[in-house]
């Protein structure tokens, strides 16, 4: 059976491990080829690329700190002599996973905290998109992964982070009128907490964790899988006249 991103080549940024990894994972079991970007893991890089090439996938592994602008430059390049070794002729979707969520609030943060969150959360998700849609083909696909923050509660610990998620918010819109003339839809996934090596400070917490599962309608803590099938409709053909959406996948918390 055909399968539904066949033929088509996906780049997802911070796919090294955690949510990255599991949506690589989950485009790739869907047909696409999968650029796997990574800032420093390499060998967490290598091995989400070899987990797909052993099910028959094709994968390849791509550094790029994308918290800068010429460092997103030099990663699109890389990514042109992948795209041209692997027979594409275009870039068909974009994943903007890469992020970062310390903790800290208004009385404690520092200016470093504020610029790195803001560089990779913000600015590495708007270059990134510039260059990504220089080599997309018409009808592709931009999934912004953003939290759930931006609607549910507030988070005074991590409001550096919600603040950064909510200019991520903003781009997914004004991206998607941007491009829709294209037919490239551009939509957000909001995932409520989630439970990956970056969140482990958080999860690690049994009394947030039952307070947080207590909330939330589904009565678990979601997992990556829980995110990446949101994110594999969006890349497919069903999500055709799905643009500009904020998709919420949080098992239904604080409702």
């Amino acid at each position: 059976m055909t399968k539904p991103l066949q033929n088509k080549v996906a780049l997802v940024t911070g796919a090294s491990k955690g949510l990255g990894k599991a949506i690589a994972l989950r485009l790739a079991k869907d047909g696409a080829a999968i650029i796997v970007n990574y800032a420093s893991d390499k060998a967490g890089a290598e091995g989400v690329v070899q987990a797909i090439t052993k099910d028959g996938g094709k994968a390849y592994a791509v550094q790029g700190d994308v918290s800068k602008v010429e460092n997103i430059r030099k990663m699109f390049s890389d990514i042109d002599g992948v795209l041209k070794t692997h027979g594409a002729k275009s870039l068909d979707i974009l994943v903007n996973n890469a992020g970062i969520f310390p903790q800290g609030g208004l009385e404690d943060a520092t200016e470093e905290t504020f610029d790195n969150v803001f560089n990779i959360n913000v600015k590495g998700l708007f270059f990134t998109t510039q260059e990504a849609v220089r080599r997309m083909a018409k009808g592709g696909r931009i999934v912004n992964i953003s939290t759930g923050l931006t609607r549910f509660t507030a988070a005074p610990m991590l409001t550096i982070y919600s603040a950064s998620k909510g200019a991520v918010d903003i781009l997914t819109r004004d991206f998607a009128a941007t491009l829709g003339g294209r037919g490239i839809t551009v939509n957000a996934v909001h995932p409520g907490l989630t439970a990956t090596e970056g969140t482990s400070g958080m999860t690690s917490n049994k009394d947030m964790v039952g307070h947080i599962v207590s909330g939330t309608a589904l009565g678990r803590l979601g997992q990556p899988d829980d995110i990446a099938d949101v994110v594999g409709f969006l890349c497919s053909n069903d999500a055709r006249w799905t643009t500009a959406q904020h998709i919420e996948a949080s098992g239904g918390v604080h409702l």
